[in-house]
C-alpha cells in the first residue's frame, strides 16, 4: 500500500539572509568527499546550529513530536513524526470546519535533502499491514528499505517498506506483548538497524522488553536476542534507577537504540541505566560507559548513539534528553570528550532530545519529542 502525497515545493533561497547574517557562505563540498571533524584545541569536535534547516514545509503542514530520524546513502535525512501529539490550536486548519488558516498534520513518514526541502512524504493506516499508535524509530538501510517502528500501547510490530512507502514485511503484530523471551512477538520496539554484511535486522526491544533482539531482513525470521552483558533477559520490575546501588545485570526500559559500528561492534542504549553497552553481533558482551550516571527521573541520559562518519569512526554521540544536550565520546574507550546544547526553546537548544544522526559530511541532525517538535542540524565549526 502507498501513502504518497504530491509536493508543490517552492526552493528558497538564503544566500543573502545568511551572508548577512554569518558572512559570505561556505564552497559546496564535492560530493564524493568525507567530512573530517572540525575539532578543539583539546580534540573536542565542534559544531554551530544551521538555524536555516529545514526549509518551510509544504501544504500547511506542521510537525508532531519527532521521534525517529535516519539518513540514506544520499545524506538524505528520514523522519517519522507522531501526528497524533499535535494540540488542537496546532492543527487548525484540518478541522471540520477550519477554525484558523494553518495547520495541517504532516503525513507520519518525510524525506528532506540536505538542503532541507522536502523531498516525499507517506505513512499511516492502509490495507495489509498494522501501522504503530504512537510512531517510533525509523531506518534507512543498505537497499533503500525504510524500517518504522511504535511504542504505543499495543505496538508490538516493525514495518518494512520501500523507497516510496510500499508495505514489504511485518515481524511481530499489534496486540499484548508476551516477553523478553519470545522469539515471534516484540515489546514495543524503539529502534532498529539493518547490518549490511549479513542482511539481518536487529531491534532495540524496547519499552516493554528488555533486549536487542534479531530477525532476517527478508523473511523475518527469528536469529538471536540478549539481554544487558548477553545475560539472558528477565523482565523483573528493577524499581527505580539508584546510581549508588550496585549495576543492574539487566536492561532497564526502554531499550531505546542500537547501532552497528563499521568494525562489527554492536552498541546499545540502556537509557534510564544511563548507559552504553557494546556487544559482538552474537551478543557476546565486550564493555560499557555510563554517560551522565547521576541523572535521575524517568528519562535516563542515553536516548541514541550515533557514529562519527571518518573510517575509524573515531566518534560517538549521545542525546541526553534528560540534560538536554549531545555528549561526545571517544570511541576507542568511551572516554567523554565534552557536549553541546543546553535545555531550551532557541535554535541550539533541545527540549526532549530525542535522536541524532550524522551524515557523510559530519553534519549533526536532532530531534526532539513532547512539545518539542522540532528537529536541527549542526554544522562543523572550528572554534564554536
Amino acid at each position: 500500500m502507498k501513502h504518497p502525497h504530491s509536493l508543490g515545493i517552492i526552493t528558497i533561497s538564503w544566500i543573502f539572509i545568511l551572508s548577512a547574517a554569518c558572512g559570505p557562505m561556505p564552497p559546496e563540498p564535492e560530493p564524493e568527499s568525507v567530512a573530517t571533524m572540525e575539532q578543539s584545541d583539546d580534540g573536542t569536535p565542534t559544531y554551530k546550529v544551521d538555524p536555516f534547516w529545514p526549509k518551510e514545509l509544504p501544504n500547511n503542514w506542521i510537525l508532531g513530536q519527532v521521534s525517529g530520524m535516519a539518513v540514506d546513502s544520499q545524506d538524505h535525512i528520514w523522519i517519522i513524526q507522531r501526528p497524533s501529539s499535535l494540540d488542537r490550536d496546532e492543527r487548525a486548519l484540518s478541522l471540520d470546519p477550519p477554525e484558523a488558516d494553518c495547520c495541517v498534520p504532516a503525513p507520519p513518514v518525510i524525506e528532506f535533502d540536505s538542503e532541507g526541502n522536502v523531498i516525499q512524504a507517506w505513512g499511516g493506516q492502509g490495507e495489509g499491514y498494522e501501522w504503530p499508535a504512537s510512531e517510533h524509530g525509523i531506518f534507512v538501510d543498505h537497499m533503500d528499505n525504510v524500517w518504522t517502528a511504535g511504542a504505543g500501547k499495543g505496538d508490538n510490530q516493525v514495518l518494512k517498506w520501500s523507497r516510496d512507502g510500499t508495505f514489504l514485511l511485518q515481524i511481530g503484530h499489534a496486540g499484548p506483548s508476551e516477553g523478553s523471551n519470545n522469539t515471534n512477538q516484540l515489546g514495543q520496539p524503539a529502534d532498529m538497524e539493518v547490518d549490511p554484511e549479513t542482511n539481518e535486522i536487529y531491534v532495540a526491544d524496547g519499552y516493554l522488553n528488555k533486549r536487542v533482539i534479531v530477525f532476517d531482513a527478508d523473511t523475518g525470521e527469528y536469529k538471536r536476542h540478549w539481554g544487558a552483558y548477553g545475560n539472558k533477559p528477565d523482565d523483573a520490575n528493577p524499581g527505580p534507577y539508584d546510581p549508588d546501588a550496585p549495576i543492574p545485570q539487566q536492561f532497564r526500559s526502554p531499550v531505546h537504540c542500537v547501532r552497528i559500528a563499521n568494525d562489527g561492534l554492536v552498541y546499545v542504549c540502556d537509557r534510564t541505566n544511563n548507559r552504553i553497552q557494546v556487544f559482538q553481533k552474537d551478543g557476546t558482551f565486550v564493555e560499557e560507559a555510563f554517560v551522565a550516571k547521576r541523572t535521575l527521573g524517568v528519562n535516563g541520559s542515553t536516548f541514541d548513539v550515533e557514529l562519527s562518519p571518518d573510517a575509524e569512526q573515531l566518534h560517538l554521540f549521545t542525546a541526553d534528553g534528560a540534560n538536554e544536550k549531545v555528549w561526545m565520546l571517544l570511541r576507542q574507550d568511551l572516554s567523554i570528550l565534552g557536549s553541546f546544547g543546553r535545555s531550551g526553546r532557541q535554535a541550539g537548544q533541545f527540549h526532549w532530545l530525542h535522536n541524532i544522526v550524522v551524515d557523510s559530511q559530519g553534519n549533526i541532525y536532532t530531534s526532539e519529542v513532547e512539545s518539542g517538535k522540532r528537529i536541527q542540524k549542526f554544522v562543523p565549526s572550528p572554534g564554536a
